[in-house]
């Protein structure tokens, strides 16, 4: 059971939600392509929560701490997805990077995916800095 109603500011049903950390320049960066994506394609029907938003919603069972260390989407459904599985879900709802979500299905794909995201996660801090110092010299 989830408390995020699921629908956005237009009211259109939406497949999924994407719950990001808005204070995660790399976050941000996604979040920004996603969006592109999403506004080239009505297809798309994405959702974008910046979980540390007090205001917003969050899935009953998590913590908003638990949100901003770890990638989440929430599907329609209430299934919550996380890591290398909340990327697929999200790669399969977005026009032109679904074929990366049926990537996913080849045997192993999910665990390799996976073992990439924590690698990703332990050198998350130091990426975070180099991007907003990318951001000042910009």
């Amino acid at each position: 059971m989830t408390v995020i109603k699921q629908q956005d500011k237009s009211h259109r049903a939406v497949a999924l939600t994407e719950l990001y950390d808005g204070s995660c320049p790399m976050c941000r960066r996604e979040l920004n392509i996603c969006r592109g994506i999403e506004r080239l394609n009505a297809s798309a029907s994405i959702c974008f929560l910046d979980v540390n938003d007090a205001e917003s919603p969050i899935p009953l069972g998590v913590t908003r701490e638990q949100l901003k260390k770890r990638f989440h989407v929430l599907h329609r459904d209430g299934e919550l997805f996380s890591g290398a599985r909340a990327f697929l879900a999200l790669w399969a709802s977005l026009p032109g990077w679904r074929w990366l979500a049926l990537a996913g299905r080849i045997p192993g794909a999910v665990w390799l995916l996976e073992a990439f995201y924590q690698v990703f996660l332990r050198v998350r801090p130091t990426l975070q800095r180099w991007v907003v110092q990318l951001d000042r010299t910009a």
